[in-house]
C-alpha cells in the first residue's frame, strides 16, 4: 500500500512541476497578446482621433509605440537572459514587468490552454531561478536568510517553532534537525513562517540580501513577487502526504543553493576555502 502511495505521490508531483521551457514559451504568447492588445487601442479609435486634433492620432500612436517597445524589450530580455545568461541594455530596470506583469496574466493564458496553475507557477520558479542565479552575488552568512514554511514540521509535534525554530529537539522526524545542522554548519539564519504575513515580517527584521526559500509553488511565486526586487532563490518542497502536510525539503538542493551563495571565505570545510566536489555542487 506504501509503495502506490509512493507512486501516486510521484506521479502527482510530475502533473505539478513543469519545466523553464513553459514559462518561456507562454512569455512569447503574452507578450503577443499585449502587442494585438497595445495595437488595437491605436487603431480602432484612429479614423475618431481627427475629431479631437489633427495630431492626436500620432500622440496615441507614440504613447502605444513606447508602450509596445517595453514590452518587447521586456520579453526580448528576459528570452535572452534565462536561455544565454546575457543581458540586453536596461533589462535589469525592467525585470520588475516580468515578476509582477506577466505571471498573472500568463496564469490567465495557461488556463485558456488547459495549463494548470501550479505548473505555469513551476515553470516561473525555474526562470527566476535563472535570474537569480545569473545576477546574484556571493554574500556573508548573515546576508543570507533560510525561510521555510511551517508545514515541514511534524505534524504530532507539540512544540512552537514559528517564533524560534531552535525550541526543536531535534528528534529526527522531520527535516527542522536537518536544518539545524545546516544553519549551524554555514551560520546562516533559518526562520520557520505560518504564511505570508509572518514571512514578511521576518524578511523587514532580518533585513537580508538574498532569501533561500523553500515552499509549494503558489507560496513560492506569490513570495518571488511580494519581496521583489530582494532576490528569491526557490525551491519546491516534497508532498509524500499531500500539500500543507508533513512536508520534506530536499536538502541537497538546498545546500548546493547556499554554496552557491556564501562567499567562499565562509565555507566550513578546508580551512574555508571551496573543494571541487562543493563547486560542482553548487552549479547543480
Amino acid at each position: 500500500m506504501s509503495e502506490n502511495n509512493s507512486k501516486n505521490t510521484a506521479q502527482n508531483y510530475r502533473n505539478e512541476t513543469a519545466g523553464k521551457s513553459l514559462f518561456l514559451g507562454l512569455v512569447v504568447i503574452t507578450s503577443l497578446f499585449l502587442a494585438l492588445f497595445l495595437i488595437s487601442l491605436w487603431v480602432i479609435p484612429y479614423v475618431g482621433f481627427n475629431a479631437i486634433h489633427p495630431w492626436a492620432k500620432w500622440i496615441a500612436a507614440v504613447l502605444v509605440g513606447a508602450a509596445l517597445i517595453v514590452v518587447i524589450w521586456a520579453s526580448l530580455g528576459l528570452l535572452l537572459k534565462s536561455t544565454t545568461g546575457k543581458n540586453l541594455p536596461l533589462f535589469n530596470k525592467m525585470r520588475g514587468i516580468t515578476v509582477r506583469l506577466f505571471l498573472p496574466i500568463m496564469t490567465l493564458i495557461g488556463r485558456m490552454f488547459g495549463i494548470s496553475k501550479n505548473k505555469v507557477r513551476s515553470s516561473f520558479i525555474q526562470v527566476n531561478n535563472d535570474l537569480v542565479l545569473s545576477e546574484a552575488d556571493t554574500y556573508r552568512p548573515e546576508d543570507i536568510l533560510m525561510l521555510m514554511p511551517h508545514c515541514l514540521q511534524n505534524s504530532r509535534c507539540k512544540i512552537r517553532l514559528t517564533y524560534n525554530v531552535r525550541n526543536c529537539k531535534r528528534c529526527g522526524k522531520c527535516n527542522i534537525a536537518d536544518l539545524l545542522d545546516l544553519s549551524d554548519r554555514y551560520n546562516i539564519h533559518l526562520a520557520v513562517a505560518t504564511g505570508g504575513t509572518i514571512a514578511r515580517r521576518i524578511v523587514v527584521e532580518r533585513r537580508p540580501r538574498i532569501i533561500l526559500a523553500v515552499a509549494c509553488q503558489r507560496d513560492l511565486a506569490s513570495g518571488i513577487q511580494d519581496t521583489y526586487p530582494l532576490p528569491v532563490y526557490g525551491i519546491l518542497n516534497l508532498r509524500p502526504h499531500g500539500p500543507c502536510l508533513d512536508t520534506l525539503v530536499p536538502i541537497d538542493k538546498l545546500e548546493a543553493a547556499i554554496r552557491r551563495f556564501l562567499d567562499r571565505r565562509y565555507y566550513p570545510d578546508q580551512g574555508g576555502l571551496c573543494t571541487d566536489e562543493g563547486d560542482a555542487q553548487a552549479q547543480t
